[in-house]
């Protein structure tokens, strides 16, 4: 745009003929647009010929700007706009916006330069690929297309959400960028915190979240050593889908209370699974089905594949249905005994043993999610005007996001502690010392969210309760922060596992 205005050139356009305004020194022509405002034509008319600079981010986030982008005309004569436009892969300016790592104040032990490469890629991807639609997902509530789960196999994504292991050598993550072997747990927390950025709940889980919980039982429970590598890839590649079938109308974090049963043929080569799986992320379109069941002596895993006897019924929740989330029906499943994962009437041990990282990853998301909801108050209390004031000028406001801004950095810096101690641990170290803490962290992590969310809708008022608009990002995030309260654990319960492995630990020695 080269034509250049003086503004008194535009304010000569207020007529009922000729609209114009600027907004951060751009000036805009809407004469022709009046009727189709979205807002009605008297708004536009009443900052005609003038600076609505104030107005406009009062009403609108900067981004709806780019979608009239035909309706500027040219800028102030001598003036240059200051409102900053974010391009793919920025990091925020905003205080406490990113983690402290991230900022170029502030140093950590923690990361080096394959974690900062790693991050850089992998907030291109998200800005560029991911948000766009995980936005369209969560809005039209459609299951993940099969082209988007090819090419999430194929940056690597997949495999890096399953945490460090064998599984990342020798594959291509994210065009390069670190390399499977030298994967670590902080590479991890990096792409939990990463892919969340979205702000698109129901997309979150929908992205395979089930195959997150569910293949690790496969990878390290199955016996059969070729089927167990067919699985893998099947499911790495997207060709397949894999979920975690554990809860029950009658069991959710009661785990030993199922009722689902699996009885055994009499020539003893099969089992006959009956009953019935609720709240199942990810089921409706799933292949694979790691199914917690009661056996004669207790609890049995087993991988159900999809077929005859399988029924599959999406469930309604709080967030998009792109997340597949489902009630499942097993009526007379034959289920050969090679399926069997672990040992029969040990299956306990199976389902424990992927919870330390599905709880630890769920802390890793419910934080960054908190901290992107910091950042949208911070910005807010700096534009929106009331009573003559910006809210930030407001003592009470100050110690809300004073507030949010502790919970978040004390929250995340508990995270960082706790994921170098599983870089220095092996897996069954980190089973025997790491349950207690991430269940305690875990509770903690949405308690915060919950004070959060709470905080940011008296900071948005009714924006914070309407999905389009200003405050979409504070609604989605106060509709949907309790499934991480819930899912992998309630809070009581997890609250209750960290004491107990506390009291386990306590000497019998110390007194007062």
């Amino acid at each position: 745009m080269t034509e250049t205005y003086t503004r008194d050139e535009v304010a000569k356009h207020n007529t009922e003929d000729s609209v114009w305004f600027i907004v951060d020194a751009k000036v805009y022509d809407v004469t022709d647009f009046l009727d189709a405002h979205p807002g009605g034509e008297a708004v536009l008319r009443q900052v005609a010929g003038q600076d609505a600079t104030s107005a406009f981010y009062n009403l609108h986030r900067h981004e709806v700007l780019s979608k009239y982008d035909d309706l500027q005309i040219g800028t102030i004569k001598g003036e240059k706009p200051s409102v900053i436009t974010p391009q793919p892969g920025d990091l925020s300016t905003v205080p406490y916006a990113e983690p402290l790592w991230l900022t170029p104040v502030f140093k950590s032990p923690y990361y080096n330069e394959s974690h900062r490469r790693l991050q850089k890629a992998a907030r291109i991807f998200n800005d560029e690929i991911m948000t766009p639609y995980a936005q369209e997902r969560e809005a039209d509530g459609k299951y993940i297309e099969q082209h988007f789960i090819e090419t999430l196999s194929k940056k690597g994504i997949l495999h890096m959400r399953l945490g460090p292991g064998k599984h990342l050598h020798g594959v291509d993550l994210l065009d390069g960028a670190v390399k499977g072997e030298e994967f670590d747990y902080f590479h991890d927390l990096i792409m939990a915190q990463e892919g969340v950025r979205a702000n698109a709940r129901g997309f979150q889980d929908g992205t395979l979240a089930g195959m997150v919980i569910g293949l690790p039982c496969i990878m390290n429970f199955m016996k059969d050593e070729k089927r167990r590598k067919t699985i893998m890839d099947d499911c790495f590649s997207g060709k397949k889908k894999i979920c975690l079938a554990i809860t029950e109308a009658f069991a959710g974090s009661d785990v030993a209370g199922i009722r689902c049963t699996a009885t055994k043929t009499p020539d003893g080569k099969h089992y006959i699974v009956n009953g019935t799986k609720k709240w199942i992320t990810n089921g409706v379109f799933c292949d694979y089905f790691v199914t917690g069941v009661k056996t004669d002596k207790g609890l049995s895993v087993l991988l159900i594949e999809r077929g005859e006897g399988v029924e599959t019924k999406p469930i309604k929740t709080s967030y998009s249905p792109s997340a597949g989330t489902t009630y499942i029906t097993y009526d007379n499943v034959k289920v050969p005994v090679e399926n069997l994962l672990g040992e029969e009437n040990k299956g306990i041990y199976v389902i424990l043993s992927n919870f330390n990282h599905e709880r630890w990853t769920m802390c890793a998301a419910s934080v960054r999610q908190s901290r992107y909801i910091v950042e949208e108050c911070l910005k807010w209390a700096h534009q929106r005007i009331v009573f003559g004031k910006r809210l930030i000028d407001q003592p009470v406001i100050r110690f809300k996001l004073a507030k949010m801004i502790a919970l978040v950095e004390s929250h995340q810096a508990w995270l960082e502690q706790i994921t170098n101690s599983m870089c220095q641990m092996p897996y069954s170290e980190q089973s025997k010392h790491l349950g207690g803490p991430i269940a305690l962290l875990k509770m903690s992590v949405t308690r915060a969210a919950h004070e959060i969310a709470d905080e940011s809708i008296q900071i948005w008022g009714g924006r914070g309760l309407t999905q389009t608009g200003m405050g979409k990002n504070i609604e989605m995030f106060n509709r949907t922060y309790k499934f991480d309260a819930i899912l992998g654990g309630s809070e009581e319960v997890l609250a209750d596992l960290g004491v107990r492995q506390a009291m386990a630990k306590m000497p019998k020695g110390a007194k007062l």
